[in-house]
């Protein structure tokens, strides 16, 4: 059986995937190969590493003509050279960091999938078609394969066996652990991006251009962080046991892991907002916010200080608002400000040119690192607690949008939207023209409707008092419903007690039974022994009778 690979740019139907169960792509072993992979492999010395591992990649069945191999080297002293007859182009990146040998490799890269590969991952043969038979199903994927680690002694030549040269070998602990707690990523997790790691992924090539190239300001961590933006492109994550690797020697990692963490989250935690574990300060701002509102600045200046002004008290402080208006068409250097015919936008202008969290911009300027996007109606004002509520309610249930009701009436639907932006972005790559974008997240995410009483929207807000109010609510009723977590676990352990203790009085019953039967049975039997006894003795006594009387008449 063969299939035909889908157009990388985005032609015909998609097939798709909702969250990130992606069994439903269900790619066939036999396929005919026609997209191109580009492997890009930086590298900095070790160069008797680095023949072993372009002796891997001669050695692969996916087809050569479609193969296209980049060694980056990083600044390598002696400079590192390509092996006779080795069909692959050596590039020069001066730039010191993995993340920039990497970027340097993918501005060269033609292919329609990327494959990253480290200079000391050895591929065994069957491994980049591995990768590939499922990027011929489906353009947004992010493949991973199985990486061992060895510490056998180098050969000069890979030998035929891998197997018998680098076993034993250690398996890579963490991605075996993450696939096997998450049913091999397919059951619901928030962060299925963690398995990009780039020793030995492969990524089509649409979702990188989406996502952009590697971070290389951060000092550790590009990894996980580009798995995260290639998340909020739209990819589904695979892990692949069948491409197999083996890694030449121990990672930094596996050496310094406690040092290499303190770096890595010192700088992720501002990127990658999935990270809330890493975010522990109730107030403070990050690079990247957990949650952007987008408020329409021409509303009028009341209603554009409800709804901003409200967001800006909510418990949730990981937040930035945007108020969208044509901020550089105002003149405020008029001489009648009252007669100025857009005196309120000069006003909204004023009132938040100066608030850290609120950007005036003339479009919809969101980060599309960004998790969630909150649409709200100008006029419109949640409670301190909305947002919360909301956002756990999408994370809870991993929906794609959560559409606030705020009014029905004969002209239509007043609605505020949480969106989440990674399944907008799979919407959108598998859309087809005539279709609606929402049907569509609804598909491979998922939508639910609310209504605003229920999340406490109004167009009528009260005093704001500020987040801490409605945080000690909720703190007052997690710690109420913990009570009452613990109050239910006593009383169900009191009722196994009481199972418990009524099984031992059943068997107790059962015994009592028993032994009542039993001595029943003797009692009858006694009873039984008794009168036989006492009709002998009246047997007896007759004869004793009558032999008195035989004796008396003689």
């Amino acid at each position: 059986m063969s299939v035909t690979p889908l157009d990388p740019a985005g032609g015909g139907d998609v097939r798709r995937v909702r969250g990130n169960d992606y069994r439903v792509l269900q790619p066939p072993d036999l396929f005919t190969p026609e997209l191109r992979v580009s492997v890009i492999i930086p590298a900095y010395g070790a160069q008797e590493k680095l023949d072993l591992v372009l002796q891997g990649l001669a050695r692969q069945t996916y087809p050569a003509e479609l193969t296209e191999i980049i060694v980056v080297d990083n600044g390598s002293s002696p400079p590192l050279r390509l092996p006779e007859g080795t069909a692959a182009r050596l590039i020069v990146c001066d730039r010191p960091g993995r993340a920039n040998a990497r970027n340097a490799g993918l501005a060269e890269a033609k292919g329609d999938v990327i494959h990253w590969l480290d200079s000391d991952v050895v591929l065994t043969p069957g491994a980049v078609e591995a990768h590939m038979r499922w990027h011929h199903a489906a353009p947004y994927l992010s493949v991973t394969g199985y990486i061992r680690f060895t510490s056998a002694p180098l050969p000069a030549e890979l030998p035929e066996d891998l197997e018998a040269a680098f076993e034993p070998a250690e398996p890579h602990t963490w991605l075996v652990g993450l696939v096997e707690r998450t049913n091999g990523l397919i059951g619901h997790t928030a962060r299925p991006f963690s398995l990009h790691v780039g020793g030995a992924t492969s990524v089509g090539r649409r979702l990188v251009e989406a996502a952009g190239p590697m971070d290389d300001d951060l000092i550790l961590g590009q990894d996980t962080e580009m798995g995260y933006r290639l998340a909020q492109a739209g990819a589904v994550f695979i892990p692949e046991p069948r491409a197999r690797a083996y890694h030449l020697g121990p990672t930094m990692r596996m050496r310094e892991q406690q040092r290499i963490d303190r770096v890595s989250h010192a700088f992720v935690a501002d990127r990658i907002p999935a990270y809330q574990w890493l975010r522990t300060h109730p107030a403070r701002q990050w690079k990247v916010p957990y949650v952007t509102a987008v408020v329409d600045g021409t509303a009028g200046y009341e209603a554009v200080r409800a709804s901003v002004d409200a967001l800006l008290a909510a418990t949730v402080a990981d937040l930035s608002v945007v108020v969208v208006g044509p901020w550089d068409t105002l003149d405020r250097d008029r001489r009648a400000p009252l007669k100025d015919p857009n005196l309120d936008l000069v006003l909204v202008h004023g009132h938040y040119e100066h608030e850290a969290r609120v950007r005036l911009a003339a479009t919809e300027e969101v980060d599309p690192s960004t998790p969630f996007v909150l649409r709200l109606p100008a006029g419109w004002a949640p409670g301190e607690d909305s947002l919360a509520r909301l956002l756990a309610l999408a994370r809870n249930e991993a929906l794609g949008l959560v559409e606030v009701l705020l009014r029905e009436s004969p002209e239509g639907v007043v609605s505020a939207r949480l969106e989440r932006v990674s399944a907008f972005a799979r919407a959108r790559l598998v859309a087809r023209p005539d279709e609606s974008l929402d049907d569509v997240v609804d598909e491979v995410s998922g939508v639910r409707w609310v209504d605003a009483e229920t999340y406490d929207f109004s167009d009528e807000p009260g005093e704001l008092v500020g987040r801490r109010s409605a945080y000690k609510a909720r703190v007052r009723a997690e710690t109420e419903a913990a009570r009452l977590a613990k109050e239910a676990e006593r009383l169900r352990e009191q009722v196994a007690k009481w199972r418990d203790e009524a099984a031992r009085w059943r068997k107790s019953t059962v015994e009592l039974r028993r032994e009542v039967g039993t001595l029943r049975r003797e009692l009858h039997a006694a009873q039984r022994d008794q009168r036989a006894r006492r009709g002998m003795r009246a047997i007896l006594a007759g004869r004793m009778k009558r032999a008195l009387g035989r004796r008396t008449r003689n």
